[in-house]
């Protein structure tokens, strides 16, 4: 038995330690939101983040993860949406959708490090492989929250779109 602490609630899952982390959360805890590309932790589809950090848990066993706070997509935000997600849908950044939950969840921790990051800080961050090439907007939506974070989580907070 392992015990994990995921979106804030832990969790305990009976599976063997090596099980990649990306199959405990999709299959044993039914959080979908996190998503397989690759398997070998070079499409940034299955990011995550553990203790804050960016993780591709596709390569990440699930006992590495004992004793440390793990979030998915599904718990990026308290409640609603959090401002990377709502920025996406703002810049229109999402084409086929696939690689976005990793997506969001690298702008999010790259925003949280570094609330006003160059265009060479997110390239060099968002690692991240998209096969529509949603490269721009990408940067474009990190740019906005970093042009003015505090104006648009008040927004969100108060259920307004930035």
């Amino acid at each position: 038995m392992i015990k994990l602490n995921v979106n804030g609630r832990v969790r305990n899952v009976d599976v063997e330690p090596e099980m990649p982390l990306l199959w405990v959360l999709r299959i044993e805890l039914d959080l979908p939101g996190t998503k397989y590309g690759c398997g070998i932790g070079m499409c940034g589809a299955c990011t995550i983040h553990v203790d804050g950090a960016p993780v591709r848990s596709c390569v990440m066993p699930a006992s590495a993860a004992v004793g440390k706070k793990v979030v998915t997509i599904e718990g990026l935000a308290a409640r609603g949406l959090h401002q990377v997600q709502q920025a996406w849908i703002e810049h229109e950044v999402p084409q086929c959708g696939y690689c976005q939950t990793g997506m969001i969840m690298s702008a999010a921790a790259l925003l949280a490090k570094n609330p006003k990051p160059s265009d060479a800080d997110i390239d060099a961050t968002m690692t991240n492989l998209c096969r529509c090439g949603s490269y721009p907007r990408v940067r474009k939506a990190i740019h906005a929250l970093a042009d003015n974070p505090v104006t648009a989580a008040a927004k969100l907070t108060r259920g307004e779109r930035p």
